[in-house]
């Protein structure tokens, strides 16, 4: 009976191991640093936006001098224009993250997910004049990609940035600013850059309020702040090919 019972125990270990190794970053640059001289980067990046706390954002930022990226939903900049340029005239980066934000219209298809990308990026074209192509998936690229479908994405030049540090204020927005500021820098040391999942829609209140801890903490050695660029290496989850999904 303790054999039988051992065994089920390696199962289940094996279970997770297995489960916690398919979703692992795709991303060459986790691993230890060669270099321990080496400044790991930190991208703070903001979802859902852009709405009145995007403006509270903006300002902290402002105050401490960081530049941040935002990756805008389409169908919440009417009526939120300034705030759209607000984010451009202080040197953000602005990506695009859906013009619906509604998981069962852009998961659909393929297409259905290229329509609502390239609504979002028409819709900045008109306001700023500027075209971006850094996206994020609403939740995350998996389940969705493959290589058929990063192909695709790539020839339309986007280039995916998921994240490799996340906050649950997407979850539960009203999870205290603490909370949300130990979830920020449970970063691993194997990190050679830090790309942190916030949010800023209108209930992400105690987001902001967290702020300004998140950006003292990583305002030292050896972390520096940046935005995530046309340049940037793109960043998304490990995924198991499925040329029909």
């Amino acid at each position: 009976m303790k054999k039988i019972k051992k065994y089920k125990l390696c199962l289940i270990v094996l279970f997770i191991f297995t489960f916690v190794f398919s979703i692992h970053l795709f991303d060459t640059e986790v691993m230890a640093r060669k270099d321990s001289n080496e400044k790991i980067k930190v991208y703070l990046t903001f979802d859902d936006g852009p709405t009145f706390v995007t403006e509270k954002i903006l300002n902290i930022l402002k105050e401490k001098n960081i530049k941040a990226t935002f990756f805008i939903v389409g169908n919440k900049i009417e009526g939120k224009e300034e705030i759209l340029k607000h984010i451009y005239q202080d040197g953000h980066s602005i990506g695009l993250h859906s013009y619906t934000h509604r998981y069962k219209r852009i998961y659909e298809d393929q297409d259905s997910f290229m329509a609502e990308m390239n609504e979002t990026s028409d819709a900045i074209i008109r306001i700023l004049n500027i075209k971006t192509d850094i996206i994020r998936f609403p939740g995350g690229s998996n389940p969705y990609l493959n290589d058929l479908f990063l192909e695709r994405l790539h020839e339309n030049h986007y280039k995916i940035f998921d994240w490799n540090v996340t906050v649950s204020d997407g979850l539960d927005p009203n999870k205290s600013p603490r909370a949300l500021f130990k979830e920020a820098i449970k970063a691993k040391s194997s990190l050679s850059r830090i790309i942190l999942l916030l949010h800023c829609s209108a209930d992400n209140i105690n987001t902001s309020k967290a702020l300004p801890e998140i950006i003292k903490y990583y305002d030292k050695e050896p972390y520096e702040f940046s935005k995530i660029t046309e340049e940037t290496k793109e960043y998304y989850f490990r995924y198991k090919n499925k040329k029909n999904h």
